[in-house]
């Protein structure tokens, strides 16, 4: 055989071979950037993780909470509008005591006895003198107090500024202007005494004589 190499591979490179290989291994592909956030992510201590996480959890109860307000002020509003409403439709209405009322019959009440058992629910007195039964109101004419009957002393008196006045009602020492103020009192069909404070009599005035101011008994 002959040792002769082919012709035109003398001058032929040694390094072909090892190109060859070289260029059949496949390029290993290139990694992609970490975005800056990651990269944050990564570098941040456990510590620092869970503040993060944290304050992510309390941004997001704010905002629950601030939502959860807002519909709340919005139903409060709608349900204040609703009972305006209501009360506009039904208004109150304030029902008074009837300011007349039976007082029992006139043999209840002795010959110089000043009654006040009607006080407390009436506020008016009850005397019977010697020109018959009269009601007298308990509001002291000077700032509308109610008197007390002081029966040692033959008087009414003020608690609150020391008004004083006769059985009869008349002012005598105090502040009060002006004498007490009676109320008419008349009987009814059964014979009772009908008290009706909605009419008043006043001395000052003249009024202490008229029908209805003395019950004649």
């Amino acid at each position: 055989m002959s040792d002769e190499k082919p012709k035109g591979t003398e001058n032929q490179p040694a390094e072909s071979k090892s190109a060859k290989g070289t260029e059949s291994t496949p390029a290993k592909p290139v990694a992609k950037e970490k975005s800056a956030e990651r990269v944050r992510a990564e570098k941040m201590s456990p510590k620092a993780k869970v503040a993060a996480d944290n304050k992510g959890s309390l941004w997001m109860s704010r905002r629950d909470f601030s939502s959860r307000a807002g519909w709340f002020a919005f139903f409060a509003f709608c349900g204040s509008f609703l009972i305006g409403s209501l009360r506009f439709m039904f208004p109150r209405v304030l029902f008074e005591p009837s300011p007349v009322f039976k007082a029992g019959y006139p043999d209840d009440y002795p010959a110089g006895s000043v009654t006040t058992k009607w006080v407390k629910d009436q506020r008016v007195w009850i005397v019977r003198g010697d020109e018959g039964i009269y009601a007298i109101l308990a509001l002291c004419t000077h700032l509308g107090c109610t008197p007390r009957w002081l029966d040692a002393e033959n008087k009414f008196k003020c608690p609150c500024h020391g008004s004083g006045f006769t059985r009869e009602g008349v002012n005598f020492e105090g502040p009060a202007p002006r004498p007490l103020e009676r109320v008419k009192v008349s009987l009814t069909e059964d014979g009772q005494l009908l008290v009706d404070k909605s009419i008043k009599f006043l001395e000052e005035k003249g009024e202490w004589g008229k029908p209805g101011s003395v019950l004649p008994v």
